[in-house]
């Protein structure tokens, strides 16, 4: 494991790392100011959430998300992998998670299937991680885009090589209900 992209994460500093679908701007989901930074930082339209990745299902529940066993076991069949998930926060978690929603009352999760990516997450804690572009943009496939388009910005740059892969498929489970956003990586349906 790479001690100093931890330490970097630690000490609230961003990264780019290549995730399970493309290179992302890591950070770590449970400080404000780190993900306000990120935002900053992409240039993101303020009112669309980032994906957070989790190490498993049950880090959902730090986030204010209840799951009955139907969508645990829902979600266990697409987890690990490239299928993010969007949930409703409970009433009682929305106001001090605004940051992370937005204002939807919902979060989008993620449990990436790359092994390493699982070490660091059990390491860090649950990471938002939106694609290495700045708004309007392509998603960086190589390490010197990433270091064209945020330079500075960034603390930390772990190169994969290039990096090709399609977003992950988006679905949104409320109610026992699921709703495909986005057909990404993989079918659901």
């Amino acid at each position: 494991m790479n001690e100093f992209l931890i330490t970097t994460l630690a000490h609230n500093g961003l990264a780019i790392i290549a995730t399970d679908t493309l290179y992302g701007i890591v950070g770590k989901a449970t400080e404000k100011e780190v993900v306000e930074h990120i935002y900053e930082v992409k240039g993101r339209d303020e009112n669309k959430p980032f994906i957070i990745l989790v190490p498993s299902i049950a880090t959902l529940e730090t986030f204010g998300v209840l799951l009955t066993d139907n969508d645990r076991e829902k979600i266990s069949q697409w987890w690990p992998g490239p299928v993010t998930v969007i949930l409703p926060v409970a009433p009682a978690y929305q106001e001090a998670l605004s940051y992370l929603h937005r204002g939807t009352n919902e979060l989008a999760f993620r449990m990436p299937g790359k092994p390493s990516l699982i070490e660091l997450l059990q390491h860090t804690g649950p990471l938002v991680a939106p694609s290495a572009n700045p708004q309007g943009k392509e998603p960086a496939h190589t390490m010197a885009e990433a270091k064209e388009y945020f330079g500075d910005a960034i603390a930390y740059y772990e190169d994969e090589g290039e990096v090709h892969g399609l977003p992950s498929t988006i679905v949104r489970l409320q109610n026992g209900e699921i709703t495909v956003i986005r057909q990404g990586a993989i079918s659901v349906v």
